[in-house]
């Protein structure tokens, strides 16, 4: 089987590197993926805040619901 051929393997190979997540709100988190589950809750390092393109906040460690991510990409 190829590396990185299921999701969870490809969220494995982002761990400790920079990720985008948006959310249902139309909000998107931009932070260093440290921890997942199999529900695709996340953990992020760094996490900071963008609504509508802008920088808003820098937050830290964040937990975000794998239910309201619409994408989660390598930054």
């Amino acid at each position: 089987m190829e590396e990185n051929s299921r999701p969870l393997d490809a969220l494995n190979a982002a761990r400790g590197k920079a990720v985008l997540v948006d959310l249902k709100n139309g909000s998107r988190y931009v932070g260093k993926l440290k921890a997942f589950d199999i529900h695709i809750n996340v953990v992020l390092d760094e996490a900071e805040e963008h609504i509508n393109g802008e920088l808003k906040r820098k937050l830290g460690t964040v937990f975000i619901r794998g239910d309201t991510i619409i994408i989660l990409s390598p930054a």
